[in-house]
């Protein structure tokens, strides 16, 4: 029997043998990289457990120092709490005072049509008249909590509406003259509506810039 024969006879007389030895080859291999596979995920997990712990000591350390120096000037904790509370009182005194000096700018402007329609007009400049004095009776309230530039053109803006509703005021008083004087009716005239249509709503133009910039650049 020649080589080639040979060979042949053995590969078919041992073929169960050989797919066995095979197969347990092929599951050695499988289970050594397994364990390959847990050894490096369990390093791995080990290693973040060992990081952790350590980031854990540091910020309790961090915890520590704290509490042990909580007084100390340049406190981050301390100045933001602070801060915080600061930003939180001068919005709490804008949100109380910008609708009531927008009421304000309302009912005057009400009182002032009602004048040149030749309505009734008592109902409008008492309600104009209250409007103020409330507008007055808050930023009294709340001006500690307000920014300076604020606080200025609020008192600057309630005391020009009273003036327009001063001089509307005595518009209707000359009014009742007989006979009417045109040209002192014509200056009270002009003067309210000046003072309401130009000068009050630039001062609320320039009230809302500077309230939004405090808003958002102070937090």
């Amino acid at each position: 029997m020649d080589a080639d024969s040979l060979l042949d006879w053995l590969f078919t007389l041992n073929l169960p043998v050989w797919l066995s030895g095979l197969a347990l080859l092929v599951a050695l291999i499988a289970l050594a990289l397994s364990n390959g596979i847990k050894q490096r995920a369990k390093q791995e997990a080990e290693s973040l457990r060992q990081r952790v712990g350590i980031l854990g000591r540091e910020m309790d350390d961090f915890r520590i120092r704290q509490f042990n120096e909580p007084n100390q000037p340049g406190s981050t904790a301390k100045s933001s709490k602070a801060e915080t509370a600061s930003y939180l009182l001068e919005k709490e005194a804008y949100q109380q005072l910008w609708p009531q000096v927008w009421l304000l700018h309302d009912r005057l402007g009400v009182f002032l049509r009602a004048i040149e329609s030749g309505e009734a007009v008592g109902e409008h400049r008492r309600d104009a008249r209250n409007a103020a004095l409330e507008a007055r009776s808050l930023l009294n309230r709340y001006r500690p909590f307000c920014f300076e530039a604020v606080d200025k053109l609020v008192t600057q803006l309630i005391d020009t509406e009273i003036k327009a509703h001063l001089s509307a005021c005595q518009y209707l008083d000359l009014m009742k003259e007989a006979p009417p004087s045109d040209h002192d009716r014509r200056i009270h005239h002009d003067k309210c509506h000046a003072l309401y249509e130009t000068d009050a709503k630039d001062m609320l133009d320039q009230l809302v810039v500077v309230i939004r910039e405090r808003m958002l650049t102070s937090r």
